[in-house]
């Protein structure tokens, strides 16, 4: 069974962006795929300090194992599609839910080409700029971002106001189903991912 990850970014277990990520995850079993929400927490999650230990190790996870970082690499490698959800915070996700990406993604997490979704959840504004910075290291690693009828977005402040939202609830409902056409269309073609040529690093220095 296909299973996808879907990250609750959040520092409030069953506040509103694991109410948005829910309604993702019921329509994923309707479609019997497996869907697991793993919570960040609340404990400090470190940011990258460029180490480079992890690729002096090349074992795929972060030197640092104090945090949830390499349990959540885990989790990446053992899915077939991701979804990272966050609040808005100053036009921003979670500073948590950006560490962790780019932690997980540096070390080596195994997601090149796998499906992925960002879903922002605000009070009002500053989710479109959220979107951005999710969906930005996706696309570092090849992976077909999942979209829906309308941004990845709910909106909400107290708990439980996400499911006042009915249209973000509906583009909730709407992602899900794409992200379950992706990849069983996916699972019948049976096609190997394409070649990646060999990186060729350059920079704008003279």
């Amino acid at each position: 069974m296909a299973k996808v990850l879907l990250i609750n970014g959040s520092p409030r277990k069953d506040g509103n962006t694991f109410i948005a990520l829910s309604e993702i995850a019921n329509v994923l079993n309707e479609q019997n795929i497996d869907a697991e929400i793993a919570w960040i927490g609340v404990k400090p999650v470190r940011g990258c300090i460029a180490c480079q230990t992890c690729k002096q190790s090349d074992n795929g996870k972060c030197t640092f194992d104090d945090d949830i970082c390499n349990t959540m690499i885990e989790k990446m490698n053992d899915a077939d599609a991701l979804v990272v959800g966050s609040p808005v915070y100053y036009g921003q996700p979670a500073g948590q839910t950006v560490a962790l990406i780019q932690r997980a993604f540096y070390a080596g997490a195994q997601v090149n080409g796998k499906p992925a979704a960002a879903v922002a959840v605000c009070r009002r504004g500053g989710a479109t700029a959220a979107l951005q910075t999710m969906t930005m290291p996706f696309q570092l690693k090849n992976m077909p971002l999942v979209t829906s009828q309308y941004w990845n977005i709910v909106y909400g402040m107290d708990k439980g106001e996400a499911k006042l939202d009915k249209e973000g609830m509906q583009t909730m409902r709407q992602l899900g189903r794409n992200l379950a056409h992706l990849i069983k269309s996916q699972e019948v073609a049976k096609l190997p991912k394409p070649e990646l040529e060999e990186w060729q690093p350059t920079h704008f220095i003279r």
